[in-house]
C-alpha cells in the first residue's frame, strides 16, 4: 500500500477505490499467470483512458489562445497519443516499478517496454476518470502533458504549414499562396527576413526569421490562423 501511495503522490491524485488502481497496474500476463489473485486485467481501462485523454488533449487546444486550426490540433493530438510519448510520461512517474505482470513479461524485460507502459498510462487515465470524474482526470493529464502540449503548440518547426496553406488555398480558392519578401535586415551572417503570403493578392500572413524558410513557414503559419477566423465569421 506504501508503494501504491507513492505512485500516488507522482501524478497528484489519491484513489477513492483502490482497486481501480490496481485493475490499472495489472497487465493480462500476470491475469492469465494468477487467475486467483486477479479478477481482471487493464485492457479495458486502456480503451476508456485513450479516449479520455484525446478528449482532454483537444479540450485543452481548443480552448487555447494558440487557436490552431483543427489540421493543426488533430496532428498534435496524434503526436501525443504515439507510444513513444506515452512510454516517456509512464517513466517519467516511474510506473514500470509499479506494474503487476506475469513471469515471462517480467523475464523478458516487461517493465521497460514502450508499447507495455504506453498502454498502461492510459489504463491509469481511465481509472481516474472512473474514480474521480472528469475533472479530476483533466487535472491529471494536464499535469502530466501540458509541457510537451505547450511545447508543441509553440513550435514551427513540428508542423508542415506551408503544405497546410497550400492544400487549403487551392481547395477554398483554386490558386496556390504567393510569398513576397518585403524585408531583409542585418549582416550577411545574421541576415533577418520578412515575408508576406498572399491569396488572391490579399494578403493573409507575414513573418520574420532567419532564413526564408523560417520566414515563409511564420507566414504560412499566420495565414492558416487567418483563414480559420474569417471560415468562423462565415
Amino acid at each position: 500500500m506504501k508503494d501504491i501511495a507513492d505512485l500516488e503522490k507522482r501524478f497528484s491524485y489519491v484513489f477513492k477505490n483502490r482497486k481501480l488502481l490496481t485493475e490499472a497496474l495489472t497487465h493480462r500476463s500476470f491475469y492469465h499467470e494468477n487467475p486467483d489473485k486477479s479478477i481482471t486485467h487493464n485492457e479495458r481501462l486502456e480503451f476508456l483512458g485513450d479516449s479520455v485523454l484525446g478528449f482532454v488533449i483537444v479540450e485543452y487546444l481548443f480552448s487555447s489562445d494558440k487557436k490552431s486550426t483543427e489540421s493543426v490540433m488533430a496532428k498534435i493530438k496524434s503526436y501525443l497519443v504515439k507510444e513513444s510519448i506515452l512510454s516517456e510520461i509512464a517513466d517519467s512517474i516511474s510506473l514500470g516499478k509499479y506494474l503487476k505482470l506475469g513471469k515471462g513479461e517480467e523475464a523478458t524485460g516487461g517493465r521497460a517496454k514502450k508499447s507495455i507502459l504506453a498502454d498502461t498510462i492510459e489504463a491509469l487515465l481511465g481509472a481516474v476518470y472512473l474514480d474521480g470524474g472528469y475533472k479530476k482526470v483533466k487535472a491529471v493529464v494536464l499535469e502530466l502533458f501540458r509541457k510537451e502540449i505547450d511545447t508543441l503548440m509553440d513550435s514551427t518547426r513540428f508542423y508542415d504549414f506551408k503544405t497546410e496553406l497550400q492544400e487549403k488555398t487551392q481547395l477554398l480558392f483554386g490558386v496556390l499562396p504567393e510569398y513576397r519578401v518585403v524585408k531583409q535586415e542585418g549582416e550577411e551572417h545574421e541576415k533577418v527576413f520578412t515575408i508576406e503570403v498572399f491569396i488572391e493578392g490579399k494578403k493573409f500572413g507575414k513573418g520574420s526569421g532567419k532564413s526564408k524558410k523560417e520566414a515563409q513557414t511564420l507566414a504560412a503559419r499566420e495565414a492558416l490562423s487567418q483563414l480559420s477566423s474569417s471560415k468562423m465569421k462565415d
